[in-house]
């Protein structure tokens, strides 16, 4: 295996390996981590990718210690990747406040001071982390994406803007209108500048209104979700997903919250939604 990649720890889990790895990043100018989990061999077929962002405050462990989703991953020979959620470090730019700098970077490029130094995960995560899996494991070329709250908004952007590359997207309680709300306002002003057509490219509902090239996803939402009202509205993407014909399933889930405890409850799920398109 190459040397840019240190292995920091490992773990036997249900037949496969869960690995931690740390990096120097060209996209992010700084050493970045990523946890990924590899299933036993199904077959002599690599198996496919499927990447989880993950939201505000979080890094690249609390799904894979939190969401139970490895057993299923392992079951249907799927590679997960968990890449952190910003860069990080005593040198890149960072705020006091939970929602902007070190553990939000809202995977976009930024485009201002001080941030554009280091705050690129959007390159990040469309370029060089999936080249990266690529060179360093056996995976095929077939991938998929899902993420939580910021990550969700990640995820779904993500799929929004490269239908070519992903085989389909999901997403538990995501952002799906960031240029409209208050955490997607402070991020976006701070990272992109007042320009608010900047924000666009990083808006899903903005994109889908756009989308020419339609792909499956999934969004579980919890009706017990304290950010629900102020800061999700998953109504605002399923209202054009509708008007478009785009494939997209919501599920409103009575009693669940915002926590990883939804997450857990529902994972099962979205890893086999995605199977159904990653292993078609």
């Amino acid at each position: 295996m190459p040397s840019t990649l240190e292995l920091l720890e490992e773990h036997r889990l249900f037949g496969g390996w869960q690995q931690r790895y740390r990096h120097p990043s060209t996209a992010l100018n700084c050493p970045m981590t990523f946890s990924i989990f590899l299933p036993g061999p199904k077959s002599d077929a690599p198996p496919p990718v499927l990447f989880f962002l993950a939201g505000l405050t979080c890094t690249d462990e609390n799904f894979s210690a939190k969401s139970g989703a490895q057993r299923l991953a392992a079951e249907l020979g799927i590679v997960l990747v968990m890449p952190d959620t910003s860069p990080r470090g005593e040198n890149v730019a960072n705020d006091e406040g939970y929602d902007l700098g070190q553990g939000a970077g809202f995977y976009l490029n930024a485009t201002q001071a001080p941030w554009s130094d280091h705050y690129r995960m959007y390159d990040y995560l469309n370029e060089e982390l999936p080249a990266l899996i690529a060179s360093n494991f056996n995976v095929s070329d077939r991938q998929a994406i899902m993420g939580h709250s910021m990550g969700g908004h990640g995820a779904i952007m993500l799929a929004l803007r490269n239908p070519e590359k992903f085989t389909s997207a999901s997403a538990f309680a995501p952002i799906v209108n960031p240029a409209e709300v208050p955490w997607g306002q402070k991020a976006f002003s701070s990272y992109l500048g007042e320009e608010r057509q900047a924000w666009r490219e990083y808006d899903s509902c903005w994109l889908m209104q756009q989308a020419t090239t339609a792909l499956p996803m999934l969004i579980d939402q919890g009706d017990s979700d304290q950010f629900l009202a102020d800061q999700l509205h998953p109504e605002r993407l399923e209202k054009i997903a509708q008007e478009k014909g785009f494939p997209l399933t919501v599920r409103i889930q009575p009693g669940y919250d915002h926590s990883y405890f939804f997450i857990a409850s529902f994972v099962e799920d979205h890893l086999r939604f995605h199977a159904q398109h990653l292993l078609a």
